[in-house]
């Protein structure tokens, strides 16, 4: 089967999360230095990352991408496989309001806030599929956490890419099966489109 479409996590994949947290640690009120440390111990623990807040004694401040926080590989290459004729996704376990952020830039976007299902439930990237209209053996998922993204898209027949970058991506390593890229650039090779 030829694939049809490309769906990106958004987070560590087409957004550096650094500037997020960044302003979500002063917003908390927490030294920046101190909430990457934890975060960094979350991923290796392979914990979530809200239990940042929790070990802080803090409320989780509101914080989100904006414009600025794409990398710099990732535009190009969402437009990059437009070009090529692929249906482009990018989804996350995200507020609604973070598909404002990437509306512009792909076909099909989602979030776990407005689909009221995460990653790495099934339901999640059964989803995919339905708002992409193509079978799971046509779509190629990109993300950076093995368990979030990268096992669950092969658990569910997807080509599964992951993308070395972020911590959990530097963390993780991907099972068999699976491609590893280091840059966006690298991607419409890997896929061989």
């Amino acid at each position: 089967m030829a694939l049809k479409a490309v769906v990106f996590d958004v987070g560590e994949t087409l957004v550096d999360e650094t500037g997020m947290w960044e302003r979500a640690a002063e917003r908390a009120g927490v030294p920046r230095f101190t909430l990457m440390g934890v975060l960094g111990g979350l991923a290796a623990r392979g914990e979530h990352h809200n239990l940042a807040w929790d070990i802080l004694g803090v409320e989780h401040p509101a914080s989100s991408w904006d414009g600025a926080d794409f990398y710099e590989d990732a535009l190009p290459c969402l437009g990059d496989l437009r070009r090529r004729g692929l249906t482009v996704g990018a989804v996350g376990n995200t507020p609604a309001e973070t598909e404002e952020l990437l509306r512009e830039h792909v076909d099909v976007v989602g979030s776990s806030a407005r689909w009221g299902v995460e990653k790495p439930d099934p339901a999640f990237f059964e989803r995919i599929a339905r708002e992409v209209a193509a079978p799971p053996a046509e779509i190629a998922y990109v993300g950076d956490r093995v368990d979030n993204d990268i096992g669950s898209a092969l658990a569910a027949g997807m080509l599964a890419v992951h993308v070395r970058r972020g911590p959990w991506g530097h963390l993780h390593e991907p099972p068999p099966g699976a491609l590893r890229i280091r840059s966006l650039d690298e991607l419409p090779g890997a896929l061989g489109v």
